[in-house]
């Protein structure tokens, strides 16, 4: 895995031994003296994780990780203190600093391997949603990077998975005052808790008796559901390999016993920032795609999505030697409707119109608001003769019940005129399908509107 790794060290020699340590790696090392340096590089997005001294003149580790975690533009950076401190409370101190961890010098060369891998990964993870987010922000969407700033990491949905009452009665007492807490005493179910529960941090015993702990790691990854869940591990003191083990197949954070509740607190806080982050960076991502492919105005798809998706509907229906029928959709007058009452009205009965468009069709049939007050519903595995019920049918209801305008204060008649066209054989197209039911809709308005015309075969 190639990252950039920013080693953060006033002692020459420091620096030295874990650039040579990192190197052999295969990580990019790039160097600081001080935490101003630090703090600049990191603000120029030169690199991927930041090992962290904390004793340093002018502004200790300590400083320079608040820093870093309050600033929108470098907070998603992940940071680990190195430091020849060993009290619980230091660890706190660095942690609620917002630290991604604390390492104790002298550090195993194995477990510093393994820590940066495994944050790496996650910020590679990141940055992949951070860049998608881009182009959300550029089209209006707000970005969630100052909301995450902010957030205290409070009032998470934790999952404890721990078979001894002695063990789990106290991490949840030591949780319950920050955050909504649940226990899964059988490890055999607690996949399928994880899974069904939208949690957002699962705490796992590596010590369980009857289930092997790792195996239900890897289970948590390898599933859809719980594949972003974070997973923080409790584990005995020296039991490095299972620790090691853990971090390669996903664990995101450990806590060694005897547990320290400060840690406890922060760790979890930290796991549910995180979480809470990048479910915010997957929502923009998903609202910027949703965006792209669908009408403002309708919430129907656009016909840029139609355009495209049309095309492999009509390979699949020749594929299979199924039929496949599109309609073409024309409100009468429209032009009419704006001009008497407002391009308000206008707005409220289309939006109304593609409500009831919705209502009328099947979900494997797609509607797209084609342009204006034009309409397209695509119907897989429809012939002629049901589609012409369908239109039919949605023409009636449309006549039959007036359109609200200006918030309900008023109602006005509406009716709609309609081509019809169906797949005429492998070598049809989407341009020509489209064509057909445009000289079918030309032919229903020219012979008076408010009707149904089928493609002439």
């Amino acid at each position: 895995m190639t990252a950039r790794v920013l080693v953060v060290d006033d002692v020459p020699a420091n620096v030295k031994l874990l650039e040579a340590r990192l190197s052999a790696e295969y990580f990019d090392v790039v160097t600081a003296m001080n935490g101003r340096e630090a703090l600049a590089i990191c603000e120029r997005a030169e690199c991927d994780l930041v090992l962290l001294d904390v004793m340093m003149p002018d502004m200790d580790g300590f400083e320079v990780c608040r820093r870093l975690k309050s600033n929108p533009a470098t907070h998603h950076i992940p940071v680990v203190m190195v430091t020849a401190l060993d009290q619980p409370s230091d660890k706190v101190r660095g942690l609620e600093a917002g630290a991604d961890d604390f390492l104790t010098k002298p550090i195993p060369e194995l477990a510093l391997i393994a820590r940066v891998r495994s944050l790496a990964r996650l910020k590679m993870v990141t940055d992949e949603l951070r860049m998608r987010v881009l182009t959300s922000h550029e089209i209006g969407i707000e970005s969630p990077e100052r909301e995450a700033v902010a957030d205290t990491g409070r009032g998470g949905r934790v999952l404890i998975v721990d078979d001894r009452p002695a063990s789990y009665e106290r991490i949840a007492a030591m949780l319950a005052k920050e955050h909504e807490v649940e226990v899964e005493a059988e490890p055999n179910q607690a996949l399928f808790h994880a899974a069904d529960g939208n949690y957002d941090l699962l705490i796992v015993s590596l010590g369980l008796e009857s289930f092997d702990a790792l195996r239900l790691c890897s289970q948590v990854r390898s599933l859809d559901r719980t594949r972003n869940l974070p997973i923080l591990a409790i584990t005995e003191p020296d039991n490095n390999s299972r620790m090691l083990r853990g971090l390669e197949i996903g664990v995101n954070d450990f806590l060694i016993r005897p547990i320290d509740k400060n840690e406890l607190l922060a760790r979890a806080r930290s796991q549910v920032r995180k979480r809470r982050y990048t479910e915010r960076l997957r929502d923009n991502v998903q609202m910027s795609i949703e965006m792209a492919i669908t009408d403002a105005l309708t919430g129907l798809f656009n016909r840029r999505y139609m355009e495209s998706h049309l095309g492999t509907l009509i390979e699949q229906a020749a594929a299979r030697g199924k039929p496949l029928s599109g309609l073409l959709i024309d409100i009468d007058y429209f032009k009419a409707i704006n001009d008497s009452h407002g391009h308000d009205a206008g707005d409220d009965v289309l939006r109304d119109f593609a409500l009831r468009i919705k209502r009328s069709i099947r979900g494997i049939d797609l509607a797209c608001r084609y342009g204006g007050e034009e309409f397209v519903i695509v119907m897989p595995e429809t012939d002629m003769a049901v589609a012409a019920m369908v239109a039919e049918r949605l023409r009636r209801r449309i006549a039959a019940e007036p359109f609200a305008i200006a918030q309900g204060a008023r109602q006005i008649p509406v009716t709609i005129s309609i081509g019809i066209a169906g797949l005429r054989g492998k070598d049809d197209t989407a341009a020509g399908l489209l064509k057909r039911a445009d000289q079918a809709l030309y032919r229903a308005k020219r012979d008076g509107r408010n009707r149904v015309v089928p493609d002439a075969a």
